[in-house]
């Protein structure tokens, strides 16, 4: 496996720094149909399609009266659970609400002395639907995606929170994932996964109410779900595989930019990790040190492979190149192992988070620091931001004219309306000049 060291400015060096610009998340077309058969059968079937789904892909002995978690399940699950893991649950459900409250909007409203208000309301959807994926059959519960999608939730004041999971073989759901939800404010919990739970949380079944908006990762299934159910319901985002760009000079440590371009590599063959050193130096031992840790990793294999399509060590000449580099890539994550990166962070425009200094490895923002991790891929963050409280909540303008108010714009309104030829909307202002 050969990621480098590459020169920014010679042939392969810039090779791979193009191919990283020109990345793409395509959604087979293939896909698109047989997510569109699941979701038309979940439309027409309800329960009964969703637990036909489930017993062949999921559970095999599963009904539909097992769709909806009890509360006495939920009670359950805090059995199961350690004390350890409790301690750590509740302090990243305090760092993560601590930061999503200063998220909220406030309404206004804008008085003039005609006699007019004009101002925006804003106002929780009804209900949210989240997805959170099965995490190999239940035994790698993805806990954090549980907390970074209900506490914005619970934040903006939605009504009425339902997750929806896949069961395991046996029909269970993961007790810390139970747990998870109840601690972070999730009002009813579903077995329902892929594509099918997406589609009733779209439209409604007996069991599932159909929500309003719909926020959480998943596979491809999941995602071509979400994309085709838009426009019906809200989403979060559509979301490409994972990313981290690495911006090091000279006082970088190369074992801790090899770990970090690690920690996304894991993920999936076609996670992207870049670092751009500004050290010939620190670029050769990045490499050593993914090769040694790479032979620690249970998922070695798999980041093996990520790396060696979208992986990349490359040299700059100076750390400004390597910043115009990161606002052209437009990273999910991007890391500045830097002597000053608080010097660095005003230049950068284009990033899902950014983590400072060699102490803030990606994980933390993961799991505890308290920023959302639900974040921009390939490139949107040059237009797009991370889930939040906003995901939830929707504004409404609110208008109110006095009468001195209408008089004095009456006619600009009917010489607009006419111009395009819209008489209806000139004669909706006309006729209250006549009448009133």
């Amino acid at each position: 496996m050969m990621i480098g060291p590459f020169k920014a400015k010679e042939k392969e060096g810039q090779e791979r720094i193009d191919k990283i610009l020109s990345r793409s998340f395509q959604l087979p077309a293939e896909t698109e149909a047989s997510v569109m058969e699941i979701i038309t059968e979940v439309r027409k079937g309800g329960d009964q399609a969703l637990a036909e789904y489930t017993r062949k892909f999921d559970a095999s002995e599963f009904t539909t009266e097992r769709i909806a978690v009890s509360q006495r399940e939920l009670d359950q699950a805090y059995n199961q659970v350690t004390q350890e893991f409790m301690a750590a649950l509740k302090k990243a459900i305090a760092n993560i609400r601590e930061f999503h409250e200063r998220q909220l909007p406030s309404s206004w409203f804008l008085p003039r002395e005609d006699g007019t208000i004009l101002g925006q309301m804003i106002s929780p959807v009804d209900r949210a639907g989240l997805y959170v994926p099965g995490g190999a059959g239940g035994k790698t519960p993805l806990v954090s995606s549980v907390l970074m999608n209900a506490i914005p939730a619970v934040i903006s004041g939605v009504k009425e929170i339902i997750l929806c999971t896949p069961p395991t073989a046996d029909g269970g759901i993961n007790p810390y994932i139970l747990v998870a939800a109840r601690e972070a404010g999730v009002h009813q919990v579903f077995r329902a996964g892929s594509a099918w739970a997406i589609a009733a949380m779209a439209f409604g079944t007996e069991s599932i109410p159909k929500a309003d908006v719909i926020a959480g990762p998943g596979n491809i299934f999941v995602t071509v779900a979400k994309k085709l159910v838009s426009g019906m319901v809200g989403i979060d985002m559509i979301a490409g595989p994972s990313e981290i760009l690495v911006i090091a000079d000279d006082t970088a440590e190369p074992a801790f930019i090899a770990a970090d371009m690690l920690s996304q590599a894991e993920h999936d063959a076609l996670a992207t990790s870049i670092a751009l050193c500004s050290s010939q130096e620190v670029a050769a031992e990045t490499a050593k040190e993914v090769e040694q840790q790479l032979n620690q990793l249970e998922r070695a294999d798999l980041a093996k492979r990520s790396l060696a399509e979208n992986g990349a060590i490359i040299v700059v000449d100076q750390i400004e190149d390597a910043v115009e580099i990161s606002n052209q890539i437009g990273p999910e994550h991007l890391e500045l192992m830097v002597r000053d990166p608080w010097t660095l962070l005003p230049r950068i425009r284009h990033a899902g988070a950014v983590f400072m200094g060699s102490h803030t490895p990606e994980p933390i923002g993961d799991y505890i620091a308290g920023p959302n991790h639900v974040l921009p891929t390939m490139g949107t963050s040059r237009f797009s931001s991370a889930l939040g409280v906003e995901t939830f909540l929707k504004k409404t303008s609110v208008i109110s004219y006095s009468r001195e108010a209408f008089d004095r714009d009456a006619p600009d309104v009917m010489l607009l309306a006419g111009i395009e030829g819209l008489t209806a909307h000139s004669r909706s202002v006309g006729i209250r000049r006549e009448r009133s």
